[in-house]
This record gives C-alpha cells, structure tokens and sequence, in this order.
C-alpha cells in the first residue's frame, strides 16, 4: 500500500526534528569561528583542540573503559540469564526472576540511578569508577538478555543433542555447538550495551565520583557555562561511534536471522 502524502509529510517531519540538530552540530565542529552560532568557513581547528583539551581526553577514556568493562559483564550475565529464562522454562522464583531482568527496560533511568545510589551510600562504597560501571552493568544486562533470548528460542536444540548422542559433554557441546550459533546475537548484545553504556548520563551522574567523570558528564557540565566550538567536535565524534555501534548491532541482528532462516531451509531439506 502507498503511503498518502499526509503519511509522508509527518514522516518527513519528524525525520528533520530529529536529525536536523544533529547535522547541524556536525557541520558546526568544523566551523572555523570561535561563535558556534556564526560560520566562519571550514576548519578542522577545534578537532586539534579538542585532542589537547586533557579535561575532555581523561573523561572520554573513563567512559571507553567504563563501557567496554560494564558490556562485556552485562553480555556475560545477560547471556546467562537468556539461558536460564529459555532452558529452565519451569523454576522456583521464575517469575521475580524475570520481572527482575525486565524491569530495567522499562524503569525510569532517574530511578535506577537514585536506587544505586542509595545501595552504594547503604553499603558505605565509595563512589568512583567501579560503581558506575556496576550501575551501568546493571541496566545494560537485560538488553542483552533480551536479544540472546529471541536468538535461543529460534535455536534448532537437535544439534545439541545430536552432539551429545555423539559423546560430547554438556559443557563442551555449549562451547562447540550452542555458543558460535548464538554469537552473533551475543555480539550485537555487547555492541548495544557499550553504546547505552557511551551515551548515559543520568545513571552515571548519580554514581560517579571523583576520578571518574564521564564524557556525558563533561560535556553536559561545559555546555551549561556555554557552548565551545570543541564541544560540538567530541560530540561529532560521540555521534559516529554511537551510529557505529548501532549500524554493527544491526547488521549482526540480520545476519542472525538470515542464518536462522538458512538452517531452517536446511533442515526442510534434509528430511524431504
């Protein structure tokens, strides 16, 4: 069915309310004057003052470390989650147990944070570099349950079994067999959890303590005493690596599927 032209008005409506903004702090990280509002012509100045500003440079390798540490524990216990919830469809405490996976994914991230606080402030934990990235493992987990547990409900268990028929142990049928199947969703679930991880702000502001500010953190603290032409540079870049991640998750989610699809094709044929 084609779209009426008042369908495509309000799409491309809301496309520009988007994304114009962006495209227009992109084009303005290589405005050459020290007005970010006013075009001085093209310049790549403020991306080599941005490298130089050292407050900018340790803040964005607190966030690097922070979301790659934080998305590879939130894979880890996301992924084991996804199999308890998928393999153990009858446990006790199922249901709080799920409730407890998805409650982030629809919890305000005011809530999350002030609850981490308070957990931190009760057990008397310093705030720092740990505790945002527990904070960000937290919320970032059930994301990745959600995508590996899509993937392992789609999973064709035969060949689990057909390998252990064969001899081989539990353990290393899931290490030989059940693990490279679901890569590529585990993947994608460690691309969006570093990415959420890369972006957050109100989780981290909450959790953070000295030595430990995050590039959202620094930039949202300079934008209030006003926009820099080297803002507009970090968060460039920010930008590109977040659509990075988001164009990587993507194209893993499809080829999951795509694989997901082949071994069903496969498998018709087989018993035809």
């Amino acid at each position: 069915m084609k779209p009426s032209r008042f369908d495509s008005t309000v799409l491309t409506l809301c496309f520009a309310f988007l994304y114009i903004p962006i495209i227009i702090l992109i084009v303005y990280s290589f405005n050459a004057s020290k007005l970010v509002t006013v075009w001085g012509g093209f310049s790549l100045e403020w991306y080599r003052v941005m490298w130089s500003n050292q407050g900018l440079m340790d803040a964005a390798w607190v966030t690097a470390r922070v979301g790659m540490l934080s998305a590879t524990l939130g894979t880890i216990l996301g992924t084991l989650a996804a199999l308890t919830l998928v393999r153990f469809p009858r446990f006790p405490g199922r249901i709080p147990f799920t409730g407890m996976i998805y409650a982030p994914l629809v919890m305000p991230e005011v809530i999350t944070g002030l609850s981490m606080l308070l957990l931190f402030v009760a057990m008397n934990i310093d705030r720092g570099f740990w505790t945002v990235t527990i904070a960000h493992t937290t919320f970032t987990m059930c994301y990745v349950a959600v995508i590996v547990q899509s993937r392992l409900l789609t999973f064709d268990r035969s060949l689990e079994e057909a390998a252990m028929d064969l001899g081989c142990p539990p353990v290393k049928t899931f290490f030989r067999i059940t693990l490279p199947l679901i890569a590529p969703a585990i993947i994608s679930g460690w691309m969006l959890a570093f990415t959420l991880s890369l972006d957050d702000l109100v989780i981290a502001s909450f959790t953070t303590g000295p030595g430990a500010t995050t590039l959202p953190i620094k930039i949202y603290s300079q934008v209030r005493l006003g926009v820099t032409p080297e803002i507009n540079a970090i968060c460039t870049i920010l930008i590109g690596l977040v659509t990075i991640g988001v164009i990587c998750a993507s194209i893993s989610s499809k080829r999951t599927e795509l694989r997901r699809i082949r071994d069903e094709h496969d498998a018709i044929r087989a018993a035809t």
